[in-house]
């Protein structure tokens, strides 16, 4: 997917995609969640990387209030080095793309947001000019 609006979602980690369920009100039916994973890099510099964490650790409430907007039902992301990596659930079947328009519709902070944050990231190798978040595909799955 290219050029998703989901700086919003900030991002990201395991290369699995998951089904839960989750009873959104006794009186009405289940609704089932995907699990969606990307990957980024962030710019290579160590000053930014910092920014970008501090970022992370104060959230502007108005971004966290549009991902409710939108439906999200969780974000966690991951970092190892340069690499982040974002895990969202979403109702299954979401269109990531309306989701992000939706959540940035919220509040001109999380338009904002979105621009700040597009300042720290770049794309992983493989990813064309231009794309910075990229979907993980699983390859191997174990359960017991």
């Amino acid at each position: 997917m290219k050029n998703l609006s989901l700086n919003l979602i900030m991002i990201l980690f395991a290369c699995s995609l998951t089904m839960c369920k989750q009873q959104v009100d006794p009186a009405s039916k289940e609704v089932e969640y995907a699990e969606k994973i990307f990957v980024v890099n962030t710019v290579d510099n160590n000053k930014k990387l910092n920014e970008y964490l501090d970022y992370h650790k104060h959230i502007w409430p108005e971004v966290e209030a549009g991902f409710k907007k939108a439906g999200y039902k969780s974000i966690t992301l991951y970092r190892f080095n340069d690499l982040i990596v974002m895990r969202i659930t979403v109702p299954k079947n979401a269109d990531l793309n309306a989701m992000g328009k939706l959540a940035e519709s919220y509040s001109p902070r999380c338009v904002e947001w979105n621009k700040v944050m597009n300042n720290y990231q770049k794309g992983v190798a493989g990813t064309t000019p231009g794309q910075k978040w990229v979907e993980v595909i699983p390859f191997y799955k174990f359960s017991n």
